[in-house]
């Protein structure tokens, strides 16, 4: 009988081991599939908003960068057109824009990336000589696009693309975390699924970018352009 006790404390004193020590048994499921992950309107919603504080890159800019060093973005502002951009060399506060509103944009630039499809070129680029080129999404309150009318690399090309010098700006700049949302002036940003998506939530407009490709949400989610028609 007592060996049988000693027996017994030996298997309540394992168990107790198991469990003060987190063990876990646990074995995976071959038949388990992943949720596929969210349209990006959907996830823009329902991700909440991280702190963007150490974000900012000047009063009135609020940019990031992935962790794959692929995509930098800035949530900034629009004068006519003129970009308010803390990586690139822009015109903005040149006195002659003081006469156009001002309209709270995102514009993100990637280092590899996807041409943009015929029906996504918004300009003919007429009479300068530059190509229609990927590279860029830009979004404002009522529009996504994707794409620009340009010569020459971005920033972001020039220093994280296929010959970039991986410094810079660019490098300087803190990165958003996948899975995390920023929000400004009503638009919101989430780095997710390899990319990152921008929308205007109230506006139903969106985008997303990523190396393999973009999309461009309209409609509140009704209208998908890109080469990613499906939800990415």
């Amino acid at each position: 009988m007592r060996g049988m006790r000693r027996t017994l404390g030996a298997i309540l004193a394992a168990l107790l081991m198991v469990l003060a020590t987190g063990c876990s048994f646990a074995t995976e499921d071959p038949d388990y599939v992943p949720p596929a992950p969210l349209p990006p309107l959907e996830q823009l919603q329902q991700v909440p908003v991280t702190e963007q504080t150490t974000l900012s890159a000047g009063e009135d800019v609020t940019a990031f960068v992935t962790a794959d060093k692929n995509i930098v973005c800035a949530m900034t502002s629009s004068r006519g057109g003129h970009l308010n951009l803390p990586y690139e060399a822009n015109s903005y506060s040149d006195a002659a824009n003081n006469k156009f509103a001002v309209v709270p944009v995102v514009h993100c630039e990637l280092a590899k990336y996807a041409a943009p499809e015929p029906d996504d070129i918004a300009d003919d680029c007429a009479g300068i000589g530059l190509g229609y080129l990927g590279g860029t999404a830009l979004l404002t309150p009522e529009k996504a696009s994707y794409g620009s009318c340009r010569s020459g690399v971005t920033q972001m090309e020039s220093e994280f693309g296929p010959k970039g010098s991986r410094e810079g700006p660019v490098s300087k700049l803190r990165e958003l975390a996948e899975g995390q949302n920023i929000e400004r002036n009503g638009l919101r940003c989430s780095a997710y699924n390899g990319g990152v998506a921008c929308g205007n939530i109230s506006g139903g407009v969106a985008f997303f970018v990523s190396r393999e490709g973009y999309q461009l949400i309209s409609d509140g989610g009704k209208t998908v352009t890109g080469n990613l028609k499906q939800a990415p």
